[in-house]
């Protein structure tokens, strides 16, 4: 048995979110990683990527437009979207609330910047 203190979750920032791991191998012992996002309001949209992994995506609060393969959703709080692997995807937070969402992907899930096809582990999967 692995406990993650609240104090022990790491945080990772990029110009579009704050990513906090919550569980990973690099955390110890997890085959399954799972992160929060936050998104501020008025924050950059985030970049078209592809991921080698399933994501399950449910969002606690705000509201975000999800683009998966051409496909548009927007979701809200209580809302979770399964977005299959290796399919194109942006998430665009709404201008006025932003979001925060619960991730979910198996470890070492690998992303690339829509064709570049250089994957890497984002360091809140690893």
């Amino acid at each position: 048995m692995k406990i993650v203190r609240s104090a022990e979750a790491r945080q990772t920032s990029t110009p579009t979110a704050t990513m906090t791991t919550l569980a990973s191998p690099t955390l110890g012992e997890a085959a399954t990683s799972v992160w929060r996002v936050d998104v501020a309001p008025d924050a950059p949209v985030g970049p078209v990527h592809v991921i080698d992994a399933e994501q399950v995506w449910t969002f606690l609060s705000g509201v975000a437009t999800v683009e998966v393969d051409g496909r548009a959703a927007t979701l809200g709080a209580g809302d979770t979207i399964v977005i299959p692997a290796d399919e194109t995807r942006q998430v665009r937070a709404d201008r006025a609330t932003g979001f925060t969402a619960l991730v979910t992907a198996a470890a070492g899930a690998r992303a690339a910047l829509s064709g570049t096809g250089e994957f890497q582990t984002p360091p809140w999967i690893a």
